[in-house]
Order: structure tokens, then sequence, then C-alpha cells
């Protein structure tokens, strides 16, 4: 799948494009289907909230599940991001953001590439998220805020939030989100299951707390360019993955083929 000159425009400009009914409800049923096993698993890869249950963010899941494999290889996701990162890519981080109702957390305002660079040693943002929501995400069930064009701002002053959550983030400071809100205003994409959200990894967002009784699940596949590769390997490698290797399409049917 290519986009459109229209939509790259309001990528390169606004940081990020919102693609409703990117995939059918055929294929997020399927990927639903793994999520029970997959969060049921006591694996390292699954964060969970500070009540040691719920899970939070299931990390790296395409490397062992088959379904998320071709997904990470589907051309639904995979072509837009060789468009706008220029070139083939590989996968630097992939999760599952779960926000369990009543018990998500908060996501605290950040920046992922200045994450990436600090913690990994990416070179240069020539990265980013390309994401698919697994349940409608509402006003209400914690969905992402962000700040438009925020990301022309390059990698901003963080510093490291290691207590407000279970999962230790390079957040940035009140007073700068105050000033970049002010001049880009904010956004919170919402739309149905199976919309896509693709995002620059320097755009500044955050999510609230999901007080809500409704589940709000978004997977993400973070592509970096693969010759962006990472340079430090600090963190574990089902954070920050070590395969560079171009990822190959998979059909258009990859998920629904029997």
């Amino acid at each position: 799948m290519k986009l459109t000159n229209k939509q790259i425009q309001h990528f390169d400009e606004e940081g990020y494009i919102i693609i409703p009914e990117l995939f059918s409800a055929e294929e997020v049923e399927v990927l639903n289907a793994e999520i029970s096993d997959i969060f049921s698993q006591r694996r390292e890869e699954n964060v969970r909230e500070n009540d040691g249950d719920t899970v939070r963010t299931a990390f790296a899941t395409h490397t062992y599940n088959d379904v998320y494999r071709r997904f990470v290889r589907h051309p639904k996701i995979l072509e837009p991001a060789e468009q706008l990162l220029e070139g083939q890519v590989y996968v630097h981080q992939f999760k599952l953001n779960a926000k369990a109702a009543f018990n998500g957390d908060v996501w605290q305002w950040h920046q992922d590439f200045g994450i990436w660079h600090r913690d990994d040693e990416m070179p240069i943002p020539q990265a980013m998220n390309l994401a698919v929501y697994l349940d409608d995400v509402t006003e209400f069930n914690g969905p992402l805020y962000l700040l438009p064009r925020s990301h022309k701002h390059g990698v901003l002053d963080a510093g490291h939030d290691t207590t407000t959550t279970s999962y230790p983030l390079w957040t940035l400071d009140e007073e700068k989100i105050r000033e970049l809100a002010e001049q880009g205003g904010m956004v919170a994409p919402k739309g149905p299951a199976g919309t896509g959200f693709f995002f620059h990894s320097c755009l500044v967002h955050a999510s609230p707390p999901n007080i809500s009784p409704w589940d709000r699940l978004i997977v993400y596949v973070s592509y970096n360019n693969v010759k962006n590769y990472i340079r430090r390997f600090k963190r574990p490698g089902w954070i920050a993955h070590r395969d560079f290797t171009p990822l190959e399409l998979e059909p258009e049917d990859c998920l629904v083929r029997v």
C-alpha cells in the first residue's frame, strides 16, 4: 500500500497521519484472537502495571507469535514505512500497548526518538511508529495525546522518570509541553478498531490513565531504516532489537489466508 502525496505532506507538516479502516474487521479479529494467550504468559517481555498483574506492554510479540510475525511484514504498514523512511527497514521495537479498563496507567509526555537516541544510540530520527487500533479508541479509554508539529523541534531535553509508572521513560517537563501546546495545539486521534495511525519518532505524545470500563489496545511497530541501526546495546534485545535484516513483504492476505 502506497501513501498519497497528500498523506506524505500531512505527515511531514503535522508529524502524523490517520488512515481509517486500514485493516478489516476480519484482520482485526485475527490479531485480537492471539491476545489472551500472549497476555497470559509470564515472560519478561510482558511488562505489567504496578498492580503486578495487568499487562501494560507486551514487547517483541512478533519474535515468537506467527500472526504478529506476519503483521510486521504486512504491505499496509511496511510499504508506507519504506516510503516515509526512504529505504529498507527493520523492526527496532514492537509492542502491544494495553490500557486495561479501570487499570491502564498513564504514559508521560515523551518523544520516542529521544529515548532511542539516548538509550540505544540510534544516530538520526530516520525511524517511526506505525500503529493499528485493536480496540475502538474513544475520548474515554485513554487515547493518545499528540502535539502537532512538535517533531520539527528535534530532540528536546528530557529527564529520566523511573518512578511514575512501572516502565522508566525519558520525559519532558511541564513548561515545554505548555509551550509546544500553545504553538501547535493538541489532538487525540480516535477511531474504530482497524484504524491506522502513523507518527514521526520526534513527535511529542502521551496518554492519560484509562478509568473507563472499556479496554484500549494498540499495536505499535517502530520501524528503522537499516542504515540507521542502533550502536549501543544497553537495553534488553526484546526492547531494542539487534536483528537489522531488511524486512520482506508478505502477501496482502497474509493475516486471513487459510
